[in-house]
């Protein structure tokens, strides 16, 4: 991914982000420490600088050993905080093994496409999950995460600052995303992976506008199906929609993302997704970045020129939760 300016403060520069809000307004001391690449950024705190309700009982309810029994006087009994390290320190353990598992894959697919490890980014997709498993993988060295839900992710995001607040974190959102919350989640993300219209683009646009802040990395999610019901821009349409991201202040169109048409050969999507980004570079250079693979096929996708893999199950695990 290349860095642009103001643009790298929110995609390229680990631990940019950070935005303080008072009164609607992003404060000069966030935006330096955004500049900066202070560490610990990757979420905005809300009026006043308190952290809202949403986020407080998200950390609760994710943060390992919330809700222990507490013995007389408030205090978090010995045998309560003892579980909630043990039961940390083995998870901690879980989350080190499978990332040992994801990363030797990944090696292996590099060295079988004859390509550098650092030329693919691995993606954490941690929807569903708590802040907590989050804060376990940022010890673990990862940086990247990526949520599909405005209304988990900006809670959880800011649980995972007061978690890590020395962590360097980039959250990504890669799920469908609807007009209205465009100004929610530009309050969060530092790249947008599933723009899919000139619509949405524009909403996108207004919102980092009227915040002030630097433009936003944004990915075209393309469409390989054609089927409305999963997202992603038609291919047809692509070239108009990144014209117009291109020439949109507040956005900087940074590549192409995709999934894998359901029961086709993920191998032949991909390699139509890298016809579509070799496509797209030719009028826009800078759009580098190709977002495609999951846990499932992120062989197929390095194969075929991949950047970022985005990997949740193979790392994290089955989910409990359906998410919708």
């Amino acid at each position: 991914m290349s860095d642009h300016g103001e643009a790298a403060a929110r995609a390229g520069r680990p631990g940019a982000g950070v935005r303080q809000e008072t009164g609607g307004r992003v404060s000069d001391h966030g935006e330096a420490a955004a500049r900066a690449g202070r560490p610990g950024a990757g979420v905005r705190q809300d009026t006043g600088g308190r952290v809202s309700d949403h986020g407080e009982a998200a950390a609760r309810a994710g943060r390992p050993g919330a809700g222990v029994p507490q013995d007389t006087g408030g205090r978090v009994s010995d045998h309560g905080e003892a579980a909630a390290r043990v039961g940390g320190e083995d998870r901690k353990a879980e989350l080190a093994e499978a990332l040992a598992a994801v990363e030797a894959r990944i090696e292996r697919a590099c060295a079988a496409a004859g390509r550098r490890r650092d030329e693919v980014r691995l993606l954490a997709v941690t929807k569903t999950f708590p802040a907590s498993d989050v804060a376990l993988l940022t010890d673990l060295g990862l940086t990247d995460f990526a949520e599909n839900r405005d209304q988990e992710a900006g809670p959880k995001a800011e649980e995972v600052a007061e978690l890590r607040p020395e962590a360097r974190v980039r959250w990504h959102m890669v799920g469908r995303l609807q007009r209205n919350k465009a100004r929610s989640v530009v309050r969060w993300a530092h790249e947008v992976q599933s723009v899919d219209s000139i619509r949405l683009a524009d909403a996108l646009a207004k919102a980092v506008r009227a915040q002030g802040t630097p433009p936003l990395a944004v990915l075209i999610q393309a469409s390989l199906d054609a089927d409305p019901a999963r997202g992603g821009c038609p291919l047809s349409e692509l070239d108009a929609l990144a014209g117009y991201i291109a020439g949109a202040g507040g956005l900087d169109l940074r590549g192409v993302m995709a999934v894998a048409p359901l029961g086709a050969d993920p191998a032949e999507a991909f390699a139509r997704l890298a016809e579509v980004a070799v496509r797209l570079r030719r009028d826009h250079p800078g759009a580098t970045e190709v977002s495609a693979g999951m846990s499932g096929d992120l062989e197929q996708a390095i194969a075929r020129g991949a950047t970022c893999v985005r990997v949740g199950t193979a790392l994290l695990g089955g989910r409990g939760l359906a998410s919708p």
